[in-house]
């Protein structure tokens, strides 16, 4: 049931912001749980408060609620491209009243009429064809994921702004409530002369829009066959996506015209950077940290990959930096389906503290270094 947030305050429209605070603060004191323990409807009651004050109280949120209702307030709604889909259906039914063409272009339904005047496709002798079917646009949705499910790949619901077919009227654009008649216009053919002479031309009827059957308007779309809401849409994210990916959704697009097929949804991959992982090409760089007994006297170490933890050997007297490979734990590849590898890059740590046993022992090492270690360290 659709709530109305200025009736649930018992404010009036054009209620100020002082005025909506002042009824939503009486409101909450009589209403608030803690002074109605147990009262299921209280906890209703209150709730509702909150989401209208909630939406009131914000101006930005006041004016999309005015202009769109509930639909305005949804994650990833779009105003301006509602207010654009609201301009071409209002446009679609003054044409569809007047009898007139598709815009664009002139006394013809779209380009597919011209040409079919043009080369023949349009003559008497098939009046009686079925008009002409067209497929739905292609989608583009933007997904940002992280890494590590760029990674291994999920599958997951995406709740969508998008135009769809409109749920009473299944796409026709007619009443389902109200009988269909014959087009006066065609005499129930679909089809109207655009020339006489040796070869008849004709077009589709632009009043029944070459059904040859009319009815009135559907009330849910004024006509155009189709609604602009949200629809949630579940999708597999294959593993080895990568920054600009695109994932496609058969069918999933806006719907066609005239028992068309629907275009198809794109998702656009954006993968945000992690903490320790990053990625170049089919490749993963990742730094690990070891202690010095490990980096001198060699160790088998845990390290975690995608596919969970291994063990990788420490070769012994290893330098802070060193990059060992662990092949084939890198990300996969969308093309070969083929691992790239995962290059684990040491990092020599030092203790913490200043312990004298700890100072001792590094001053014991210290004649073991060869020469100036920072000889080379010249620009």
């Amino acid at each position: 049931m659709v709530k109305d947030y200025y009736e649930i305050l018992g404010v009036k429209k054009n209620a100020t912001p002082e005025e909506i605070k002042k009824a939503y603060r009486k409101l909450a004191r009589k209403w608030h749980p803690d002074l109605n323990p147990g009262n299921k409807e209280a906890e209703h009651t209150f709730k509702d408060i909150s989401n209208a004050y909630d939406c009131l109280g914000d101006e930005k949120k006041r004016k999309l609620y005015d202009e769109f209702g509930e639909e305005g307030l949804r994650a990833g709604f779009d105003a301006d491209q509602t207010r654009e889909y609201r301009q071409y259906q209002s446009a679609y039914q003054q044409q569809r009243s007047a009898g007139a063409a598709g815009p664009g272009f002139g006394r013809y339904e779209s380009y597919e009429d011209v040409f079919g005047d043009l080369y023949g496709f349009g003559n008497e002798q098939e009046d009686r064809r079925t008009v002409r079917s067209a497929g739905g646009r292609d989608v583009e949705y933007e997904m940002t994921i992280d890494l590590v499910q760029a990674l291994k790949g999920f599958e997951t619901e995406l709740s969508m702004q998008k135009v769809r077919a409109c749920a009473k009227c299944q796409g026709s654009g007619s009443d389902p409530s109200v009988k269909m008649s014959t087009c006066p216009a065609c005499k129930g053919s679909g089809r109207m002369k655009v020339a006489e002479g040796p070869m008849r031309f004709t077009r589709a009827c632009p009043q029944c829009k070459g059904h040859g059957q009319i009815g009135k308007p559907c009330p849910e779309c004024r006509g155009s066959g189709q609604t602009l809401g949200t629809e949630t849409v579940r999708v597999i994210i294959p593993a080895g996506v990568k920054e600009g990916s695109k994932v496609r959704v058969a069918g999933k697009g806006e719907p066609g015209s005239n028992s068309g097929r629907p275009g198809d949804l794109y998702l656009i991959i954006h993968v945000k950077p992690h903490a320790l992982l990053r990625r170049e090409e089919d490749d993963l760089y990742m730094e690990v940290p070891v202690t010095v007994h490990e980096a001198l006297a060699g160790a088998n170490i845990t390290v975690p990959t995608i596919d969970g933890q291994v063990r990788l050997k420490v070769p012994a007297a290893s330098q802070s930096g060193r990059i060992l490979k662990l092949k084939g734990k890198g990300a996969r590849n969308l093309k070969t389906k083929k691992h790239g590898d995962l290059l684990v890059k040491l990092i020599v740590k030092i203790p913490t503290g200043v312990d004298p046993e700890v100072l001792a022992a590094a001053e014991k090492m210290e004649k073991y270094y060869q020469g100036d270690i920072r000889q080379d360290v010249s620009f």
